[in-house]
């Protein structure tokens, strides 16, 4: 991973340092390493705040190490349950049972399609950090420096692309 990129697990290694650094100065009365101790708990909690950003659009998801675009049934399911609503509310105006039916049935539908496409995307996002992890390690090992940038760009975009589907689950169980 290069340096300019997020963290999460970087920002737990800054803050433990950061923790440890703060606790040792206190213990030997060195303002300077209490100081710089915090400065580093401070910097690992923006970090950690910046690994988790997320800008969901129609249809892809952005994050500050990359963009991916949603699995597609995450809008037909979306498409799905925004129609079956209507039907289902113009079914109850009109009084046609059928077409509330049908409605309820079409949103139910939608969120199946929009439930298996964030599990789509949860499970290739994993995927794709793992395998760029991994891809890096072994170009870093051989001095593939164009096979580490794309494992890079594939590590990146499985963040991205596993953010956005944990952005949207999380706010449905709000």
């Amino acid at each position: 991973m290069s340096d300019n990129n997020t963290s999460t697990i970087q920002s737990y290694i800054d803050s433990a340092t950061g923790t440890v650094q703060s606790a040792l100065g206190t213990l030997t009365g060195s303002t300077a390493d209490t100081n710089a101790g915090q400065a580093k708990q401070d910097k690992a909690t923006l970090e950690d705040a910046a690994s988790h950003a997320t800008l969901k659009g129609p249809g892809f998801t952005a994050t500050a190490d990359g963009i991916a675009r949603d699995d597609p049934n995450r809008q037909k399911g979306s498409w799905n349950q925004t129609i079956g609503a209507g039907k289902e509310a113009l079914g109850g105006l009109v009084g046609s049972e059928d077409l509330k039916r049908a409605g309820q049935e079409q949103n139910l539908q939608g969120k199946g399609q929009e439930a298996q496409g964030q599990l789509n995307d949860l499970g290739g996002g994993i995927a794709g950090r793992v395998s760029g992890a991994v891809r890096g390690v072994v170009a870093g090992l051989t001095g593939d420096r164009e096979g580490q940038l794309e494992a890079q760009r594939r590590h990146d975009e499985g963040k991205a692309q596993q953010r956005g589907a944990e952005h949207d689950i999380q706010k449905q169980n709000q």
